[in-house]
């Protein structure tokens, strides 16, 4: 048995990506607590002289990877028949409510650690958008057996004979590279189990040596003191990712620039090479 890893700190950072979703059109009114706006608030001087300086800030890349994902998970729905989507630390995202509108036929679970899931299903009960298909449920990404674990939700929760698209975006960050390695390890027999499932994440590189990789760096020393997690940027580049998850046992692996989607998608472009990825992986 490996050693319990403490999680509970994460779901704070949600607070200011939500604040993100919604200050670009793409929240629902009161989603996002008073705090995240002010963080939001907070920032804006550091993201603002992070676009001047270097070309790009976090709130781009935030953007980028979140309507890439969308784009993925649009794709699945359309062209590979996947009515079944779990996003896995939906923190307070707004993914969830958007894709019920768009596709009402799937089947969407959100889960999150319990104290996180039981605030987003108030959410949701409140303003009307839980019903059978659409539901939240706890999850403990390390729970390696009970009714927390990962393989314990998707049984319960789905169907057995369809795919499931699997999304966790903003989470992995946090942890060591060994650590989420072991849940994404766990993944690929849950894909396996459901011919057709697909995950989607995303990764950052590691900086290089510029003004704006000292202050990922800053921001990363920052981040992994307010959430008491290992805040870690686990590839020096695309084909390190690929190769480290074909290790792990996902057979088709694709890691994607945003660079490669702005002739393709309205995303908003750094001056510079992004330093966020979008994975999707399947087996």
């Amino acid at each position: 048995m490996h050693p319990p890893i403490k999680s509970t700190g994460i779901s704070f950072t949600a607070l200011y990506t939500s604040a993100v979703w919604q200050h670009n059109g793409l929240s629902e009114a009161g989603l996002t607590p008073t705090t995240g706006h002010a963080l939001y608030s907070l920032l804006t001087p550091f993201e603002g002289a992070s676009q001047m300086l270097a070309g790009g800030n976090i709130r781009i890349f935030l953007l980028q990877r979140h309507l890439i994902i969308d784009e993925l998970i649009a794709d699945a729905i359309n062209n590979r028949q996947v009515t079944q989507v779990l996003e896995v630390a939906c923190g307070l995202s707004p993914r969830g409510i958007r894709l019920r509108k768009r596709f009402p036929q799937i089947h969407m679970v959100e889960a999150d650690l319990p104290a996180m899931a039981a605030r987003k299903e108030a959410y949701l009960r409140s303003e009307g958008y839980l019903d059978a298909q659409h539901q939240v449920r706890p999850v403990d990404i390390f729970a390696e057996s009970g009714p927390l674990s990962i393989e314990a939700l998707i049984k319960a929760e789905f169907d057995a004979d369809g795919p499931v698209l699997i999304i966790t975006e903003g989470l992995t960050s946090y942890f060591s590279l060994e650590n989420i390695s072991r849940f994404w390890q766990r993944l690929v027999p849950v894909l396996e189990q459901r011919r057709g499932s697909e995950y989607l994440s995303e990764t950052y590189l590691q900086p290089g040596p510029s003004l704006f990789g000292t202050g990922l760096n800053l921001l990363k020393s920052a981040l992994g003191t307010i959430t008491r997690a290992q805040v870690s940027f686990h590839f020096s580049d695309e084909d390190s990712a690929k190769r480290h998850l074909t290790e792990l046992g996902f057979s088709d692996v694709s890691v994607i620039n945003p660079e490669n989607w702005y002739d393709r998608l309205a995303i908003p472009h750094s001056r510079g090479e992004p330093l966020v990825r979008v994975i999707r992986a399947a087996v």
